[in-house]
């Protein structure tokens, strides 16, 4: 197991009489990407602006290699980088004035920012003022700027916002390399679920204030999926190829023809492999010809998501938490 860099232990935080997080407690390690999940209104960006030092906590504690984020607050930030929100930057300037003035704050050279602005693919735009630039080029821009200190700890609250789908890919890398071969604790906060699948090696699960879960992505998955597996046979004749199958002992009702030449059966996922190779048998020496056999994967990250939440009233539309 890699480092913790960045441990939350028993957080509360309340807004007036609203309690935004309850004894929430997670970890997020070196050379991985954590992504962190719930509805609007979870707790997800106070959580966030928590571990940036731009919000105080009521009880708790937050330590970030290992320094407190109360006792030790300069010690505890000096390898942060982060965006929350939108990233803060002077329209009237340039992408590369923006970087060196922040860059002069941190004590950082000229070729670490060249470095930086490789890295988020600006070196063609970094010279032009941000008033020409798009958003996804500003969050290019502030994403250099969180990178300039070489961080051990890099905080994301929707990096993604403004991105075109190539640029969501860039980006997706560019973060995976960070973790995995930068050993860079990455902490990511998005709606696009589909993204965070792709992108994440573990993730965190709040709704209410309250943290649900944490677990790998595939672990999550696992956590709520059923226990029967579909798969999706195509033949030379469906129905023909189906009654053959007529005395294999599948559950009543999970045989099904899709078409002229598909067959979709459901089968205990226990005993799927000892189900197919008695299927495929049959139907090859009833005389018909078989050309695949294909597993339909029914789970996805959103499908737990919507799974563990679902309680809080919480619901996904369009492939987005709402």
């Amino acid at each position: 197991m890699n480092q913790a860099v960045l441990q939350i232990r028993g957080l509360n935080k309340h807004f007036g009489n609203r309690h935004v997080l309850k004894n929430v407690s997670f970890e997020t390690y070196a050379g991985e990407v954590f992504g962190f999940l719930g509805p609007n209104g979870a707790g997800k960006t106070t959580t966030i602006k928590i571990a940036v030092g731009h919000l105080f906590y009521d009880e708790g504690e937050v330590l970030i290699n290992g320094f407190d984020l109360n006792k030790n607050f300069e010690r505890a930030l000096e390898s942060v980088g982060g965006i929350v929100e939108n990233p803060e930057l002077y329209g009237h300037m340039t992408g590369m004035q923006n970087l060196r003035q922040y860059a002069r704050i941190r004590g950082v050279g000229q070729e670490r920012i060249d470095e930086v602005v490789r890295l988020v693919g600006m070196e063609n735009r970094v010279k032009e003022k941000l008033k020409r630039y798009s958003l996804g080029m500003r969050q290019r821009i502030g994403l250099a700027m969180a990178l300039l200190n070489r961080p051990k700890l890099l905080i994301l609250d929707e990096p993604t916002n403004g991105l075109d789908p190539a640029g969501i890919r860039e980006l997706r890398d560019i973060l995976k390399k960070l973790a995995h071969e930068e050993k860079v604790g990455v902490m990511v906060s998005s709606h696009l679920m589909s993204e965070m699948e792709l992108m994440c090696d573990r993730v965190g699960i709040i709704s209410n204030g309250v943290l649900i879960d944490v677990k790998t992505v595939e672990d999550l998955i696992a956590s709520v999926r059923s226990p029967f597996m579909t798969y999706r046979i195509k033949t030379d004749n469906a129905q023909a190829a189906m009654e053959t199958l007529h005395d294999i002992n599948l559950t009543p009702g999970n045989k099904t023809v899709v078409g002229t030449d598909i067959i979709e059966l459901k089968i205990e996922a226990e005993r799927a492999e000892e189900f197919i190779k008695a299927i495929t048998q049959r139907i090859v020496m009833g005389g018909y010809v078989l050309f695949s056999v294909t597993p339909v994967e029914e789970m996805s990250l959103e499908d737990a998501f919507i799974e563990l939440t679902k309680k809080a009233g919480h619901y996904i539309e369009g492939g987005q938490i709402i």
